[in-house]
C-alpha cells in the first residue's frame, strides 16, 4: 500500500492536473494509447489493496505506452504481476470493469498465463446492473474452484479500483461467505481504504439484499488524490439520445444511468399538465418552455405598455430542470432527459429535516459557461430565470415578481443554507462540491440600467453575452413565444445555418429549408477567411453572419452537432434584423423616455428592493 504525503503528494497532483488537461486535447482514439494522457486522479490514487480471500483490488495497471509517467511511479501489468510475486501470490484472473478499452491490450495478460474477463461498467453514479453483478460472481467463483488454479489469486480493479471494484466485491462476499452488508462493506474498507465512497453504490447494496441501513448513512470523505477530479475519463457509451452540450459541460457532467421510457414519459406528461398544452402543442418535439420574442422596431412599442426588468442574453441553449424524490434532470431544447448529481432539499431544512427534498420542481433556465480571465479555468453555472411548478403545484399563473421571489426562497436559500452547514461537519451526508456545476439565480437589473448593462457590465461578463433580454414584471409564464419576454440582439450576432456545398467550377452554394426539403437560395453570397481547400466545408453545416459592407454572408463555424440547415423564415428574419431595423441607439433612447415616465418612477419607488440594479459579482 503506498502513502503519499507533503511535497510529494503535491508534485504528483501537479502532474496528474497537468496530465490530464493535455489528456482533454489529446483525446482521438478508442484504443490503448499514452495519447489519451492518465485517467483523471489516478496518478496519486494508491496502486492495490491487501487481499480479500483470494481477490486483490487494484486500481487499473496502464499500458507501457502511457509513456509521460514520473520515474518510479508507473504501474503496468507487469508491475503489478512482479509486485504480486514478490508478495508470494500469483495472478490467475484479472476481471476487468473498467468501459474502456483504451488502458492496456488484453496480451499485456494473456502472455503471461493469466486470463483476462472485460465487464463493462459505466462508472460515475452508475451502479452496475444486475447481470454485471451475477457475472462477475460466476467467473470469481468459476475461478476459485478450478484445481488448475489452486492458490492463485483474481485481480479486481476498475478505474481506481475502489466504487465499482468494491461493489462487486461486497456482492462476492455476501453471497459466497453468508456476511452481511455492513460486514462485507467493512471488510473491503479495511483492505482498500477508504473503501466505497459513492453513497449511491452503498445504498444500492444495502436496498439489494433488502438489509436495514445505518442511520445516518455516511460515507467515507472522498479521498485527497480524487477531490476536484470527478471523473473517470473513459470512454462511455453514447447515450440513446442525442444530447446537446452547452459550453464546457461534457458527459462526464451526467449521469450516464438509462431513464426507463415509461419514466421520461411520466415526466413529460408533467411539462404537459402544468403548462396547459392541448393534443397537437405535445407532438412538438421541442421543449416546451417559454421562448422570447424578437424585438425589433414594430414591437418597440411593448416597452412601454409593460414593466420590464432587464438582463443580458447569453449565446447558449435553454435547459430545463426538473427535480424529483429519485433525482435532478436537465433537460435539452430537444425535449431529451439527463440525470445530473445535484441536491435541492426544501426550505424545510431550516427546521433539521435533511431527508425532505423537491418533489416535481420545474425551473427554466440555462446552462453558461465563465472562463476567469487570470487563470482562464472553466466552470459551468446553471442559471435559473423563471419557475413553472413547485412540489408538484403549477405556478404559471402568478405573476413573474412571485415567481422570482419563489426562486430564491424555496431553492437558492435552502442550498445555501444546507452547503454552509455541511461544511462545518466531519462527515457531511453530502458534499456540494463534487456536484458537476454550480446552480444561481440570474441576475435581473431595473429597466432604466439597460444602457450600463450593454455598456459597462457586459464587456466585463466572464462569458460571451449576444444581447439583452425583457421580462415582464407581472407576466404569467407562457410556453412558446409570448410578449412578456423579449430578446434584442446584436445585429452582429444573429446568424444563419446553411448547408454549404461546392458546385460547377468552384461555385459556393448555399440551401436553407422549406417545406422539409433544402431549397438553393439564389444570390446569396457567402465568404471564408481561408478559401483554399473549399471540399472541407462541402456537405456541411455552417453557421454565418451577414455583412453589409461585403454584401455577403461571412463564415463564423462549422455546426458539427446539426444535420439540417435553419428554414427560410430564420434567413429572412435574420437579414431584417441587420439591415438597421433596431440599432442600439434606437432602444436605448426609447428606454431613456420610458424611465422618465411617472409611472416606470413610481414603480421603481415600490419594487426595486428585490430587483439589483447595480452588478456585483456573485
Amino acid at each position: 500500500m503506498e502513502v503519499v504525503e507533503g511535497q510529494q503528494f503535491k508534485k504528483r497532483k501537479q502532474f496528474g492536473e497537468d496530465s490530464n488537461r493535455r489528456s482533454r486535447n489529446n483525446n482521438q482514439s478508442h484504443t490503448f494509447s499514452g495519447s489519451y494522457g492518465l485517467p483523471t486522479g489516478w496518478l496519486y490514487c494508491p496502486k492495490y489493496g491487501d487481499k480479500i480471500g483470494l481477490i486483490i483490488p487494484s486500481k487499473v495497471p496502464l499500458s507501457e505506452s502511457f509513456d509521460k509517467i514520473p520515474t518510479g511511479e508507473s504501474f503496468t501489468p507487469k508491475d503489478l504481476i512482479g509486485s504480486q510475486r514478490r508478495l508470494g501470490r500469483e495472478i490467475g484472473l484479472v476481471v476487468d470493469l473498467t468501459n474502456t478499452d483504451r488502458y492496456y491490450p488484453e496480451s499485456d495478460w494473456t502472455s503471461h498465463g493469466i486470463r483476462h474477463v472485460k465487464i463493462r461498467c459505466p462508472g460515475q453514479d452508475s451502479v452496475p446492473d444486475d447481470e454485471s453483478v451475477n457475472r462477475f460472481i460466476s467467473e470469481v467463483v468459476q475461478f476459485t474452484s478450478q484445481e488448475s488454479q489452486a492458490s492463485k489469486y483474481a485481480v479486481v480493479h476498475c478505474t481506481h479500483g475502489h466504487n465499482r471494484t468494491g461493489y462487486m466485491i461486497v456482492h462476492f462476499l455476501v453471497r459466497t461467505q453468508s456476511v452481511s452488508v455492513s460486514e462485507a462493506i467493512t471488510t473491503f474498507a479495511q483492505a482498500r481504504p477508504p473503501g466505497i465512497y459513492r453513497q449511491k453504490y452503498v445504498e444500492a447494496l444495502y436496498d439489494f439484499y433488502l438489509q436495514a441501513k445505518p442511520e445516518p448513512l455516511v460515507c467515507p470523505q472522498t479521498p485527497e488524490w480524487k477531490k476536484n477530479s470527478d471523473q473517470d475519463n473513459e470512454v462511455v457509451a453514447p447515450s440513446s439520445e442525442n444530447f446537446t452540450r452547452a459550453g464546457a459541460v461534457s458527459d462526464a457532467d451526467f449521469r450516464d444511468e438509462h431513464i426507463p421510457v415509461a419514466k421520461v414519459q411520466m415526466m413529460r406528461k408533467f411539462f404537459y399538465l402544468v403548462l396547459n398544452l392541448h393534443e397537437q402543442a405535445r407532438r412538438n418535439t421541442q421543449i416546451p418552455g417559454s421562448h422570447p420574442v424578437s424585438l425589433d422596431r414594430d414591437k418597440l412599442h411593448l416597452l412601454s405598455q409593460q414593466l420590464y426588468h432587464v438582463t443580458w442574453s447569453a449565446e447558449v441553449a435553454q435547459y430545463m430542470m426538473l427535480m424529483d424524490r429519485e433525482g435532478c434532470y436537465l433537460i435539452n431544447p430537444q425535449f431529451n432527459f439527463r440525470k445530473v448529481q445535484l441536491r435541492f432539499p426544501c426550505k424545510y431544512i431550516y427546521e433539521g429535516r435533511a431527508d425532505i427534498t423537491h418533489h416535481y420542481t420545474l425551473l427554466d433556465g440555462e446552462l453558461i459557461t465563465e472562463t476567469e480571465p487570470e487563470t482562464q479555468v472553466k466552470r459551468t453555472i446553471y442559471l435559473i430565470y423563471d419557475m413553472i411548478a413547485i412540489n408538484e403545484s403549477s405556478v404559471t399563473e402568478l405573476p413573474f415578481h412571485h415567481r422570482l421571489k419563489l426562486i430564491e426562497e424555496e431553492v437558492i436559500r435552502p442550498r445555501n443554507a444546507e452547503r454552509e452547514f455541511l461544511s462545518t461537519c466531519v462527515n457531511p451526508y453530502y458534499q456540494y462540491d463534487l456536484e458537476p456545476f454550480e446552480v444561481r439565480r440570474k441576475d435581473l437589473y431595473l429597466l432604466s440600467a439597460a444602457s450600463k448593462l450593454i455598456k459597462d457590465i457586459m464587456p466585463s461578463l466572464p462569458h460571451s453575452a449576444d444581447g439583452l433580454v425583457f421580462q415582464a414584471w407581472n407576466a404569467t409564464y407562457a410556453p412558446r413565444e409570448h410578449d412578456g419576454r423579449l430578446k434584442w440582439k446584436y445585429p452582429r450576432t444573429n446568424t444563419v445555418d446553411f448547408l454549404f456545398e461546392v458546385g460547377v467550377e468552384g461555385s459556393k452554394l448555399l440551401y436553407l429549408q422549406e417545406h422539409g426539403n433544402n431549397k438553393l437560395i439564389e444570390g446569396c453570397r457567402v465568404m471564408f477567411k481561408d478559401e483554399t481547400d473549399l471540399s472541407l466545408y462541402s456537405g456541411r453545416i455552417i453557421e454565418c453572419s451577414w455583412n453589409s459592407h461585403e454584401d455577403a454572408w461571412i463564415f463564423v463555424q462549422m455546426q458539427t452537432d446539426k444535420s439540417n440547415p435553419d428554414s427560410i423564415s430564420v434567413y429572412e428574419e435574420a437579414k431584417h434584423k441587420t439591415q438597421g431595423n433596431l440599432t442600439e441607439d434606437a432602444l436605448l433612447n426609447e428606454i431613456d423616455k420610458i424611465a422618465a415616465l411617472p409611472m416606470y418612477a413610481d414603480w421603481v419607488k415600490r419594487h426595486s428592493r428585490p430587483i439589483r440594479n447595480v452588478w456585483t459579482r456573485q
